[in-house]
């Protein structure tokens, strides 16, 4: 089904190297708000650390985000030194369509990090990509965000995490 990701695990830093070269992923997209920020804008060292790691191994990473605050995305991506883009419009197809063509990848080799079933899940999933979801980082959420989660709550349920 469309809304079940692939995979399943409780933040960010916990995707391995090992996980992404067995299941061919060879880039990732990441989402940034609860998935590589919490609510304060606040990125950890653990992530920075994982983001470098990542990158060391060969694998691609792209910040898309649907947020409009371009300088918070910006940020972001100073940080883990990578390219960025925001207003993505997920989960329609076309920024992560976008995102495909500059990382040069086949859809089935590139992973989607988020936090959200009914943005990154269902957008990554609609492009043939591998889905990753991560839990929030944090329980705050923006009001946009936080009517979603006891939806997404219920479906978690049903997905055994990683």
């Amino acid at each position: 089904m469309i809304i079940y990701p692939k995979a399943y695990f409780g933040k960010v830093e916990q995707i391995t190297i090992e996980f992404l070269k067995r299941n061919q992923i060879k880039a990732l997209i990441l989402d940034v708000d609860n998935t590589l920020i919490d609510y304060h804008r606040q990125i950890s060292k653990e992530v920075i650390r994982w983001a470098k790691e990542i990158k060391g191994q060969g694998i691609k990473l792209y910040i898309l985000s649907n947020t409009n605050h371009k300088e918070k995305v910006e940020e972001v991506a100073k940080q883990i030194q990578v390219p960025y883009k925001n207003l993505a419009k997920k989960p329609f197809k076309s920024g992560f369509l976008k995102v495909q063509k500059i990382l040069n990848e086949n859809a089935e080799n590139i992973g989607v990090v988020g936090d959200q079933i009914f943005t990154d899940v269902i957008g990554g999933n609609r492009c043939k990509m591998f889905t990753i979801l991560v839990d929030p980082i944090d329980k705050k959420d923006f009001w946009y965000t936080a009517w979603k989660r006891p939806l997404e709550n219920k479906i978690k349920k049903n997905i055994k995490k990683i």
